[in-house]
């Protein structure tokens, strides 16, 4: 893959469809496995393009913590919730904005519903990839949330967003 016109996109759709599906279910171990070895998971607070090394972010994670962040959800150490909520997602306006040789930045909006014990909150914004190519398998080098309200006071994100 070396230009956005070479790009199968479907595949690309397929790959995002499976990450959200994966959240969403708490397949924790199938959805940490999507990650490549230098992955980084971000959701920055405040606004969309911050320097997460100045300002705060919700999430800002290498790969060892994302890989910490599963193994508390996994063995409840760590408060998360209980019962946990249920997701669904809808991933849409799939956009192929750049190719690197094997690395294709793609971008997505994103609706979230999320039911817990408490009511509904509804979570929207805009996704942002860097998907590798591993082995002959799509991978996320890099996962950027940036969610319509992270300019305001957020309810607890206690599950992958």
């Amino acid at each position: 893959m070396t230009t956005a016109e070479a790009v199968d996109v479907r595949r690309l759709e397929q790959f995002l469809y499976r990450e959200a599906r994966l959240a969403d279910e708490h397949q924790f171990e199938a959805w940490e496995a999507l990650w490549t070895d230098d992955g980084l998971y971000w959701v920055p607070a405040g606004a969309d393009d911050i320097d997460p090394m100045t300002q705060m972010s919700v999430i800002y994670d290498n790969r060892r913590r994302i890989s910490t962040r599963i193994a508390q959800l996994q063995t409840g150490r760590r408060y998360a919730q209980v019962p946990s909520s249920r997701l669904r997602r809808t991933v849409s306006n799939v956009e192929v904005l750049a190719v690197d040789g094997a690395e294709t930045t793609v971008q997505a909006n994103f609706v979230l519903v999320e039911s817990r014990e408490r009511g509904k909150e509804v979570w929207a914004g805009r996704y942002t990839y860097r998907l590798r190519l591993v082995d002959g398998e799509l991978r996320m080098a890099y996962k950027k949330v940036a969610l319509v309200d992270n300019a305001r006071v957020l309810p607890t994100l206690a599950f992958l967003i």
